[in-house]
């Protein structure tokens, strides 16, 4: 039986794409070249323990309407535990504890009251956000978001931000959103995220976290609802895109030829040179876009404790090498003491080797936590993700849109230009747009996939 589509990459993309396609109708081939799903986001078994270790710590919010949407598809909407709201505890580098909390009022309000009434800052720090409150208005969403060549750090001082307010949370926020310093990154990107986090419903600032590895989270119920359905999910298969003249034919996994009339790539930046023997005429400058966007690491580090030492979800840690704790056993249950330590836009440490990783966590750790101090180190144990995210600074190369000049020949994946950092939401939107484009619209003809009306 024939595929009416087949997509390459069994990530947030991939599956949010195929899912999206067969809901309307089509049957579709998922290809993965690695042994395992999940892409970047994902779980592995740990040898020593056996127990599932996400390849680093992500987490969702209330704003992420598609990613919640895919995962209510796919019947997984119950492995994920909703916040109320967004309370967040911080602990700075002199080690006072204070907590985030917003209060159940209308955007940008929420925001506003939330940091006035926060004790971590002074009323002079406090009273600067009053800029960035009216700029996040619902009513002007938008009107700050144009593209310019100021970072993040420019445009917080041109906005008259204070320093301590940048350190305990801009820097913190933009870290955990862009994967890059504040120094770095460019502004516009940024905005779109406070517009989206902070308004218009407040439900939108919500943390929501995933309460099962990764993997499990969206990964292997999408497979499982895919194959219910009569598609086809294969791991092991790295594709090479196939093209006659200006059209898609489809592809091939090693010796074995798959016809298609739709093919939707959503491979990685760094990937996606690799789908083509030969690179088709007329997608050179995507490619060459794509190998020239710079990639950022991000390092977690994982330790296990013989006692508990935390009894939050999370904890931030401004100013540090490692931006965000989260307690494995508050989130997905269990009685392992198992803190996962995140380190975003970690340049500076990822060539550093296991024990000096470890141990860097370890002091942080026990500098915020006093019950860690007392507390036996177990394990631990490092994990790189070197190309975890791309570079948002003013210079980087263009991000493509979904479709090619090639017929039949459709780009997702979190790179593709969505409007938001590399984040699981834009990874899904993409995935959602070129499903959307191929079974309602296309330049020429009839839809790539027709929708089944039976």
């Amino acid at each position: 039986m024939p595929f009416d589509a087949i997509v390459i990459g069994g990530g947030c993309a991939g599956f949010a794409a195929a899912t999206a396609l067969v809901e309307a109708g089509a049957r579709v081939l998922v290809v993965e070249a690695r042994p395992g799903l999940g892409g970047r986001a994902t779980a592995f078994t740990d040898p020593a323990t056996g127990e599932r270790v996400d390849n680093g710590q992500h987490i969702l919010m209330g704003c992420y309407v598609e990613t919640l949407a895919f995962l209510d598809r796919i019947g997984a909407a119950d492995r994920v535990r909703w916040q109320s709201g967004l309370k967040v505890s911080m602990i700075d580098r002199g080690g006072h504890h204070s907590v985030l909390s917003l209060p159940a009022l209308p955007s940008p309000l929420h925001f506003l009251a939330g940091v006035l009434a926060w004790d971590a800052l002074n009323w002079s720090e406090r009273l600067s956000v009053l800029r960035i409150g009216s700029m996040i208005n619902p009513a002007k969403a938008g009107h700050h978001r144009n593209k310019t060549n100021r970072t993040v750090r420019q445009w917080l001082v041109d906005n008259g931000q204070a320093p301590r307010l940048c350190e305990m949370l801009w820097e913190p926020l933009a870290l955990a959103a862009l994967n890059q310093s504040i120094d770095q990154a460019e502004a516009s990107l940024f905005i779109g995220v406070l517009e989206r986090v902070f308004g218009p419903d407040p439900a939108s600032a919500a943390l929501v976290l995933p309460a099962v590895p990764l993997d499990e989270l969206y990964a292997l119920p999408a497979r499982a609802w895919l194959e219910q359905r009569g598609s086809e999910v294969r791991v092991n298969a790295p594709a090479r895109v196939v093209v006659d003249g200006r059209r898609i034919r489809g592809i091939r996994v090693r010796d074995e030829m798959i016809d298609a009339p739709l093919v939707i790539s959503t491979v990685p930046w760094y990937s996606f040179h690799a789908l083509f023997d030969v690179v088709p005429a007329g997608i050179e400058e995507t490619v060459a876009n794509a190998s020239a966007l710079a990639s950022l690491p991000i390092v977690t580090v994982n330790l296990w404790f013989d006692a508990a030492v935390m009894h939050e979800p999370l904890v931030g840690l401004p100013g540090r090498h490692f931006q965000w704790i989260f307690d494995r056993r508050a989130i997905v249950g269990g009685d392992v003491s198992h803190l996962s330590l995140i380190s975003s836009g970690a340049e500076t440490i990822v060539s550093q080797g296991n024990e000096e990783l470890a141990a860097t966590a370890l002091r942080e750790v026990r500098e915020a936590l006093p019950a860690a101090r007392s507390a036996t180190l177990r394990k631990s144990l490092a994990v790189r993700e070197k190309r975890s995210t791309f570079s948002l600074a003013p210079d980087a190369p263009p991000r493509p849109g979904t479709r090619t000049v090639i017929d039949g020949f459709l780009l997702a994946g979190d790179w593709i230009e969505t409007g938001l950092p590399a984040t699981i939401e834009s990874a899904v939107i993409s995935g959602h747009v070129a499903a959307k484009y191929a079974t309602e619209t296309r330049r020429h003809g009839e839809p790539y996939v027709q929708r089944n009306t039976n």
